[in-house]
């Protein structure tokens, strides 16, 4: 039997957590350790969706609730996932300076006996990055753990002049869908 503190969280994201405790949802944090990588060409959409199945998959167990996702950033088709280094991070922002971006987010809530997959898009503008800021924010730990290396919740905010769509979706997690979807499961938020 599938009980309300049977949600299994497949990432070790503080951010994916704490989104999950603002809307009151209990759960235990089991990340998943999988490659995430395409195993072919792939847009944005399609791979963030089979790298949330993949990692529902690594922690799926009998009885419980899997809540996986991963989120990139898409500019011009390409993939921007957390940069490496200083270096990856500089060219990530540079490329988005000035420009808007995509942030998709592959969602995959899984039970042995079923299994569902969504996106959520968001569409993010960046302001024109004086390169100084640029030099400074690479200095702190904030773009390595992040795709296309800012954070919107934290001092990378600085750098988003408009975004259109689901603003959590940007910090790693759409609660509203996610929300809606786990309902379905048998789980609630606070105000269910």
């Amino acid at each position: 039997m599938i009980t309300q503190h049977s949600l299994i969280l497949a990432s070790a994201s503080p951010r994916r957590t704490e989104l999950l405790r603002q809307i009151g949802v209990p759960h235990t944090i089991r990340p998943a350790d999988v490659r995430e990588e395409a195993p072919h060409p792939m847009t944005a959409e399609e791979y963030v969706r089979y790298l949330s199945q993949k990692k529902a998959r690594a922690v799926a167990r009998p009885g419980e609730i899997v809540l996986a996702a991963d989120t990139v950033v898409s500019l011009d088709h390409r993939i921007l996932e957390k940069p490496v280094d200083r270096e990856a991070a500089l060219e990530m922002l540079r490329l988005l300076s000035g420009r808007t971006h995509e942030v998709v987010t592959g969602v995959t809530i899984w039970t042995v006996e079923r299994q569902e997959t969504f996106t959520v898009p968001t569409k993010v503008r960046f302001c024109l990055i004086p390169e100084k800021w640029l030099l400074s924010y690479v200095m702190t730990n904030e773009p390595y753990d992040k795709a296309g290396g800012y954070g919107i919740q934290g001092q990378g905010g600085l750098f988003v002049e408009a975004i259109e769509g689901d603003y959590y979706n940007v910090v790693g997690l759409p609660i509203n869908p996610i929300s809606r979807h786990l309902e379905t499961f048998g789980i609630n938020p606070m105000f269910a």
